[in-house]
């Protein structure tokens, strides 16, 4: 570090002396230098004040400072040594204030005072040129600025990260263990005349952990880690990008053995000839150069390239053939039991609280990556650092879920009274579905605080997470999609603009239902392209339709039949629990959000709170001896058992019915719960 700053004080050494010497060559320059015979002549009438003579063995030199016009004039002259000479100037110089100095001669050097101002030359020459070297490397503060042939990779040497630090993808993991038994013992693989995949691609959603797979592979194999980004070969000088992918593999095999991770390739790698720039562009020239060097690189050479995409469907076929990138590794998405290893390795700095699951935590976040769980429990902890607390509670914890998925909630933001019983109605269709289908979403919590985008939240986790769902199940989904347009349709004789993101999701799950799945009248035919997002080049031309006119009707036809069907089903269900409906909505309305317990509450109690264990019977809601107040709707379940008392209020015997209400097939009913 010293030795650093030394050479970058150098510079300023050097300007010193440059400083210096031309101070001395300029005071050299105004030096006026006196004739033998002009200075004996005017010897006698001029004033002298400082001189200095220096007496060799042939003549006699003599400096200093004489008066002129008023003025100090510096000169030099010589004169012959002479007895007679050295004597004059004894008399001359010797006269009024003037001091003489007699110098040796052995002292001084004629030579170094003509050789200064060359020095001083050649000393600013090397000045110059010193600092325009810098500038050239450095590039005027940057310092590859204008080394565009050199690769921008990063070398790690010392990777931390190991398996323990990667969880939810423990197949992943066992497709990557004999990279590192490979890289720590090569010979074992050339003994056997087993060849090591040169190449290992990642795919998968962002998020899901790409990256610090290929790291941990690196960290247990204890070898350097080379990562480059595919946008950094790309440059618009035309050969640029090639000499960077030559500079990386040069680099990796002084290091070998060692792991190349090149993340989003796809940047690079797309598919050639498909670009509207034509064939000789610089991208397809790095793809080329790299294609090159794999099928370069020799058997069992140390080296192991790792690339990561998301977009596996635009990258070139001669990228993903065998003998360049050998294997491709799926990371998905983790399930719940992933999930919660994931919160387990992102919890290890964090302080929970003694009433934090993350078993249940990881429940209620199905479809989250890695990095969103990490992005849970961070916005956890700020919220728990916001209201001053020591640890992380689960409040914290369910607030994070819902500022990862919707956004912070706009308290600030207040509804009218009539907008509020909307949107209350609205979010409790959804909830309703969802407790009475089988199929469907079951509902983890309720809010018609608004939140990002959205008037409402209503939180609909599967029972399971499926990999194979059925068409009932679809069925399902669409139908507690339509549960909020439905109730609004029924309650209020009135549709809103707030269930345009329901009908876009329903018409999506349709739509695949007939097009990819064959779940209609139209059997077992896939009527979509399933190539993947569309490639500039390779698919501006294509309609995306691989059918006829008349079937895409038939299409139309099915997707319509679909989600008239999911609606008459959902209409039933909500007109069936319709004084449930007016139980949630009146509760939400009062509390702006509802949890899952308190939901099962009022749908087995009528009550947010549970009963005391000690109480055997339902509390008693009778209002007079032997009658209980229901709505006064024309639904009203049981409707020839109903009595109109004095007051004018719809009654029904509770003599008659105790208990949950028996339909007539002993299929259980919600019991009726009277409206405030």
């Amino acid at each position: 570090m010293n030795r650093k700053r030394f050479i970058n004080v150098i510079p300023y050494i050097l300007a010193l002396f440059v400083f210096l010497s031309l101070t001395s060559v300029s005071r050299f320059n105004n030096t006026e230098y006196l004739a033998t015979n002009t200075f004996i002549n005017q010897a006698e009438d001029m004033t002298f004040k400082d001189v200095n003579i220096s007496v060799g063995s042939v003549i006699v030199s003599v400096t200093g400072v004489y008066e002129k016009n008023g003025q100090d004039v510096s000169f030099s002259t010589s004169v012959p040594n002479t007895d007679a000479n050295i004597q004059w100037l004894q008399e001359v110089l010797n006269e009024g204030e003037n001091t003489v100095t007699i110098s040796d001669p052995s002292n001084t050097s004629r030579w170094i005072e003509m050789l200064m101002p060359i020095g001083s030359i050649v000393l600013l020459g090397g000045v110059t040129f010193y600092l325009f070297s810098k500038v050239m490397q450095q590039g005027g503060g940057n310092k590859q600025a204008f080394e565009f042939t050199k690769s921008r990779h990063r070398v790690e040497s010392d990777v931390k990260v190991r398996f323990d630090d990667v969880a939810g993808c423990e197949e992943e993991k066992e497709e990557v263990k004999e990279i590192i038994d490979y890289l720590k013992d090569p010979k074992r693989f050339s003994d056997m005349g087993a060849r090591i995949p040169k190449g290992i691609l990642m795919v998968g959603p962002p998020g899901t952990g790409k990256t610090l797979l290929a790291k941990a592979v690196a960290g247990e194999a204890d070898v350097p880690f080379f990562s480059i980004s595919g946008s950094d070969f790309v440059e618009m000088f035309v050969g640029t990008g090639a000499s960077r992918v030559r500079d990386m593999f040069k680099s990796a095999k002084k290091a070998a053995p060692c792991i190349v991770f090149i993340d989003e390739i796809d940047a690079v790698g797309r598919q050639r000839g498909a670009g509207m720039g034509g064939g000789n562009d610089e991208r397809e020239q790095t793809l080329n150069q790299l294609l090159v060097e794999m099928d370069g690189m020799t058997q069992n050479n140390g080296i192991v390239i790792i690339a990561a995409t998301n977009r596996p469907d635009v990258l070139d076929p001669a990228l993903l053939r065998s003998g360049r990138f050998d294997r491709q590794v799926t990371v998905s998405l983790p399930d719940k039991r992933g999930r919660t290893e994931i919160l387990k390795v992102h919890a290890r700095n964090k302080r929970l609280a003694s009433d934090v699951s993350l078993e249940n935590l990881a429940k209620r976040c199905p479809g989250f990556s890695g990095a969103d769980l990490e992005n849970v429990l961070n916005e956890g902890a700020i919220l728990a650092v916001r209201e001053n607390r020591k640890e992380i509670t689960m409040a914290d914890l369910g607030e994070a879920i819902d500022r990862v998925m919707m956004g912070p909630a706009k308290k600030s933001k207040k509804y009218s009274e009539s907008e509020k019983r909307l949107v209350a109605y609205h979010e409790t269709g959804h909830a309703i579905i969802g407790l009475k289908l089988e199929g469907a979403n079951i509902v983890e919590k309720v809010t018609i605080i608004p939140r990002g985008h959205a008037g409402g939240y209503n939180l609909m986790l599967p029972e399971e997470e499926k990999m194979f769902p059925t068409r009932k199940d679809f069925m399902d989904q669409i139908t507690g999609y339509l549960g909020g347009r439905v109730c609004e349709e029924v309650v209020f004789n009135e549709i809103s603009a707030g269930a345009s993101n329901d009908i876009q999701e329903a018409t999506k799950i349709a739509k695949a239902m007939v097009r990819s799945y064959g779940m209609s009248k139209l059997g077992p035919i896939q009527y979509s392209d399933d190539s993947g997002n569309v490639f500039l080049g390779r698919d501006y031309s294509s309609n995306g339709a691989n059918y006829s006119s008349e079937i895409a009707f038939e299409i139309d036809k099915e997707v319509r039949r679909i989600i008239n069907e999911c609606y008459e089903n959902c209409k039933r269900i909500i007109m069936e629990n319709r004084d449930l409906i007016d139980l949630i909505a009146g509760k939400l309305i009062e509390e702006e959000t509802l949890t899952s317990e308190q939901i099962r509450n009022l749908v087995q109690y009528g009550t947010l709170t549970k009963p005391e264990e000690n109480i055997e019977e339902m509390p008693s809601t009778e209002v007079s001896d032997g009658v209980e107040v229901v709505d006064s709707m024309d639904h009203v379940p049981n409707s020839e058992t109903i009595e109109i008392d004095e007051e004018g209020m719809v009654t029904t015997p509770t003599t008659e019915i105790e208990g949950n209400v028996v339909a007539d097939d002993g299929e259980d009913k919600d019991p009726v719960t009277p409206k405030e």
